[in-house]
């Protein structure tokens, strides 16, 4: 079990990942709706004191209309955009994000507890079963290590 604030940096989640892929089985275990839209974007950190902080991103989102944009754009931005962050624990094959703040009201105070598995320089994170759309489903995440200093992806909007 990792030991929250202990420092402890052989911790093998410790880095940056890239998120690589998203799907999501409903429990017939027929594929559900691609959760964070086609070609999502993200980044999960986990520091050696135990903090970790999650950003995921739908695809394709548009920039925003002069002034910060209208209230639609705005709720069209809140609803294509996922970001927390807090302490986590790591226990055999489950990791808990115990969560401090978020971009979702309902997450904060909670735990986000997910069956992880180590592959490689990956790592695959599933949900337990979960009502999403209204159909109960399990999503799973797979992220990919960053090398130290590598940059996550590359944006058209990014100055070199």
């Amino acid at each position: 079990m990792s030991n929250v604030g202990s420092g402890n940096t052989d911790d093998k989640l410790v880095g940056t990942w890239k998120l690589l892929s998203a799907s999501s089985t409903t429990s017939g275990g027929e594929r559900g709706d691609t959760p964070y839209g086609p070609n999502p974007v993200g980044l999960l950190t986990y520091t050696g004191d135990g903090r970790v902080t999650a950003m995921i991103s739908y695809g394709g989102r548009k920039s925003l209309s002069f002034g910060g944009g209208t209230v639609e754009e705005q709720a069209e931005a809140f609803k294509t955009f996922l970001a927390y962050a807090g302490r986590y624990t790591l226990s055999g094959d489950k990791v808990t994000h115990h969560i401090e703040v978020s971009s979702i009201p309902n997450y904060m105070g909670k735990d986000l507890v997910r069956r992880i598995e180590f592959e490689g320089d990956q790592i695959v994170l599933v949900t337990p079963p979960t009502p999403v759309n209204g159909k109960i489903q399990t999503v799973k995440l797979i992220w990919q290590r960053l090398p130290v200093g590598a940059p996550a992806a590359s944006h058209p909007m990014a100055r070199p």
